[in-house]
């Protein structure tokens, strides 16, 4: 009963940190920053030096979008990675067998894709001079 309780409150606090997590993806262009919430959606769209200025509305579409797909994949893996320890057996207790989880079936066949790490950020804004090198020296 111990286990049961342990694994229910990990469960819990699981859940806790994930409703508080965010990513914020910069485009490759560099003109947008897209920043999702906990269940993917779309928390905060940033354009980026004026650039948006000397685009089209398609290039500017393909900018946002780029980047919210990005971002969601990241919150995507991130919620993986967090539930992972609860798909597995319990070592202590065999009656605990953990549970499968169709993950490509849950987000899309992109989530198992390699996770480069480039330019998502976790749990909030970017700190200042994370932004002042990402974005030094562009017009």
């Amino acid at each position: 009963m111990a286990e049961l309780r342990s694994a229910q409150e990990a469960v819990e606090r699981t859940e806790r940190e994930l409703r508080q997590a965010s990513f914020a993806v910069l485009s490759s262009d560099r003109a947008v920053r897209v920043t999702v919430g906990a269940q993917g959606a779309l928390t905060g769209i940033d354009f980026l030096e004026h650039k948006y200025r000397d685009m089209s509305p398609q290039e500017l579409a393909a900018s946002v979008l780029e980047a919210a797909n990005a971002a969601q994949q990241k919150m995507n893996r991130h919620v993986m990675k967090a539930m992972a320890p609860f798909t597995e057996p319990s070592s202590e207790v065999p009656e605990l067998k953990g549970f499968e989880l169709d993950w490509e079936r849950i987000f899309g066949p992109g989530v198992l894709e390699k996770d480069d790490e480039d330019t998502a950020r976790a749990d909030g804004p970017a700190p200042g001079w994370r932004d002042a090198l990402d974005e030094d020296g562009e017009d």
